[in-house]
């Protein structure tokens, strides 16, 4: 039977829209703080997000009520046979579920990497730091998330690692001119993001992905502003490159880089997640040298092909991850207390 293409296409969106994201924070520190532009980032796609979450909460009020008036549904929010549908209502519970999990994950994050290439931190030294995130993740999703990773993955991973240290270890070896402490926030950003992939793995917070998105912006949002306007920086240069920037990390980093990490935690778990990861410090190269002319040498291009090869092992390693885990974790946890939410 023929593969459908969708698990892979998903997996090169990822990969390149979250690469995007470094370059975007390099390309806009270039023309005002980082503050600045993660403040303007968020007030520009939370507002949208929000309306469009209320104009399909409201259409979908009208549809049940057309629906119930012809006795073709059930309860408000219950799915096929009477339980809750994916992608339902959000609860009150489910927003502060995602509201947590969008301050590790976009603002615990983003700040550290933006702060990062603000201090002059190179676009593919910060790649590699974030991309120790999956060896964290995944090790950490074994004790707290019952996920089971083979062998094969583990030297997947190891491989990754590898990979990435080729791929930028000749600027790391370099004098820079970035402080000491601005190679500590990369470090920073990446710890956040494992505290919210874990976090969102084991609370599961319901809603669309639409809705997950708009919360986690409008939390981000709030934080950011409130930074920038402590700091002086929330006023927007009016510089056009500047909005050019807000307009790239709006667009190919926040809608589809986050979008698409969501989705692609979902259908992949976190050790499959985090192998994809391991391609974004060469993918960011390969950004950096259509964006700003950074040559790509032999350590880049041979560091890209131990990160596929690493990839290909972990991807291919078979079911070991994902919602079979998280089932046995859940099973556990109804043994301790009160029972868990079935994943969705």
């Amino acid at each position: 039977m023929r593969r459908s293409p969708a698990p892979a296409l998903l997996a090169a969106g990822l990969v390149v829209m979250w690469s995007s994201g470094f370059v975007g924070a390099e390309l806009g520190t270039r023309h005002a703080p980082a503050e600045t532009l993660l403040a303007w980032r968020f007030l520009v796609v939370a507002g949208p997000l929000a309306a469009w979450c209320l104009w399909a909460r409201a259409r979908s009020r009208g549809g049940r009520t057309r629906a119930a008036r012809t006795g073709a549904e059930g309860p408000p929010g219950s799915g096929p046979g009477g339980g809750r549908a994916r992608g339902g209502r959000m609860t009150g519970r489910d927003a502060a579920g995602h509201a947590a999990v969008g301050a590790l994950a976009q603002a615990g994050y983003l700040y550290g990497v933006f702060a990062a290439a603000g201090a002059g931190v190179a676009a593919g030294t910060v790649a590699l730091i974030a991309a120790l995130q999956p060896l964290v993740a995944t090790a950490l999703a074994v004790p707290l998330l019952g996920e089971r990773v083979r062998p094969r993955q583990v030297a997947g991973l190891a491989l990754g690692l590898a990979g990435v240290g080729l791929v930028v270890g000749a600027d790391l070896r370099a004098p820079g001119a970035a402080p000491w402490w601005g190679y500590a926030l990369p470090v920073g950003a990446m710890l956040s993001l494992v505290a919210a992939t874990l976090l969102e793995r084991r609370l599961r917070p319901g809603g669309s992905p639409a809705q997950a998105l708009a919360v986690q912006c409008g939390v981000s949002a709030v934080l950011f502003t409130a930074l920038a306007a402590a700091t002086g920086t929330l006023a927007p240069p009016a510089d056009p490159g500047f909005w050019a920037a807000v307009a790239w990390v709006v667009v190919l980093s926040t809608v589809g880089g986050y979008g698409l990490y969501w989705a692609a935690l979902a259908r992949f778990g976190v050790a499959r997640v985090s192998a994809l990861l391991y391609l974004t410090p060469p993918t960011t190269l390969l950004w950096s040298l259509l964006m700003f002319g950074d040559p790509v040498g032999a350590a880049a291009l041979a560091g890209l092909a131990v990160c596929a090869a690493a990839v290909v092992l972990v991807t291919a390693a078979g079911p070991g991850t994902g919602r079979a885990g998280l089932r046995r974790a859940s099973a556990r946890a109804g043994r301790r207390g009160p029972p868990s939410r079935e994943p969705r």
